[in-house]
């Protein structure tokens, strides 16, 4: 029998070979549609992958602040969070499902449901396909729910509210989950809490919808740091937590087994002699598929930082920092292929694209910005 570190392993060797061939992918993208934007909903676009070029940007569909989306393993539903309807504590509403037609783009609602809680920012869908897995930034906790064979959102499985709070004075007054992910085995699901500046272990059982904490888990980080997000490294052994507060980057080494954290390394996430200003955070964090490169970025500073991942020992080496050629990447995005970044600009409206060097991790420019009002989530989808 594999371990769950090869088997995992050897999961994402075999994902990466299927999508090699692929020529072109969907892209959708989840908007604010705010006062402050045109947004109607999900957005779709298409990706040569040849080319790096995207298709102009169509409405896919009309939904209110669909601000997090999320694929099913099948690739055949997507996932949204309605923060408007969240943040009201809407009965049966706050989540929405969607067939997917993989050949036309075409999205059809399937139905609704609410997330047990309020102020949702991140939803994850475990490898099995059965629950749909939900942080709650406003609300300070996490829930799930099934998902029936069909793709329909089913009932709530969990709901669990985090309690505490740290050192900032107007950020982490409370506890504010950021994102929820899922153990590439499939037996965890870890949440970045910004407001408790922990990461905090959930064990998963996907066939109930069910999160179970055991006592005192999770791991610290420095007081002030408000964790946001984590990434895995594709061989399993590592894993990476992006810090908003402090603009940092931490190295972490995964027992699967027992899934812990042990901190390696903390670097910045800003150019060297760079100190945090005023309206400077960081969003997202995503491990290259070759394992080689990792890569965050800064809001504010507007720029994707890249490092070199040593594969012995996990830790980082800064290689540089890319402009996205526009405002607020609040979240950026890998294909599945790993040949090309797309960076989406919140607040200039806007994404673009970006050649990965296979050798050296930087990144290159790559055709016209792609107009998108407030994109602030992607997902790729192979067009069949």
């Amino acid at each position: 029998m594999l371990r769950p570190r090869t088997l995992a392993l050897a999961m994402l060797t075999a994902t990466a070979s299927a999508f090699a061939a692929e020529k072109e992918f969907f892209v959708y993208f989840g908007t604010y549609t705010n006062a402050k934007s045109t947004s109607q909903g999900i957005y779709r676009s298409r990706l040569d992958v040849a080319t790096g070029r995207l298709s102009p940007a169509e409405l896919a569909a009309e939904t209110k602040d669909p601000a997090w989306l999320a694929l099913h393993p099948t690739g055949k539903f997507l996932y949204a969070i309605d923060e408007s309807a969240d943040a009201k504590r809407t009965p049966g509403q706050g989540l929405s499902a969607y067939a997917l037609d993989a050949h036309s783009g075409a999205l059809t609602l399937l139905n609704h449901q609410d997330t047990g809680s309020s102020g949702a920012c991140h939803i994850s869908v475990d490898a099995t396909g059965r629950a749909l897995l939900v942080a709650h930034y406003g609300g300070g906790g996490v829930s799930a729910v099934a998902l029936q064979p069909d793709g329909r959102l089913g009932a709530l499985g969990t709901v669990v509210q985090h309690t505490g709070s740290s050192v900032h004075p107007a950020r982490q007054k409370a506890p504010h989950a950021h994102q929820i992910v899922v153990s590439p085995d499939n037996r965890f699901a870890f949440v970045p809490d910004l407001g408790l500046d922990r990461v905090l272990t959930y064990a998963l059982a996907p066939s109930t919808a069910r999160l179970t904490a055991p006592a005192a888990s999770g791991t610290s980080l420095p007081p002030g740091s408000g964790p946001r997000h984590l990434a895995f490294h594709p061989g399993g052994r590592f894993a990476y937590v992006i810090s908003e507060l402090l603009c940092t980057m931490t190295a972490f080494r995964y027992d699967a087994a027992t899934g812990t954290l042990t901190a390696l390394q903390t670097i910045s996430t800003l150019p060297p002699g760079e100190t945090v200003q005023r309206g400077t955070s960081t969003a997202e964090v995503i491990a290259h598929p070759n394992g080689q490169f990792l890569y965050g970025s800064n809001r504010g500073h507007d720029t994707i930082v890249a490092y070199a991942v040593d594969a012995a020992t996990g830790q980082l080496t800064l290689i540089a920092h890319h402009s996205t050629l526009g405002k607020t990447p609040r979240h950026f995005a890998l294909d599945p292929t790993g040949t090309w970044l797309l960076a989406e600009n919140q607040d200039s409206h806007t994404a673009a694209v970006f050649r990965i060097d296979p050798k050296t991790g930087r990144l290159t420019p790559t055709g016209p910005l792609l107009a998108v009002p407030s994109p602030v989530a992607a997902v790729f989808v192979p067009v069949r």
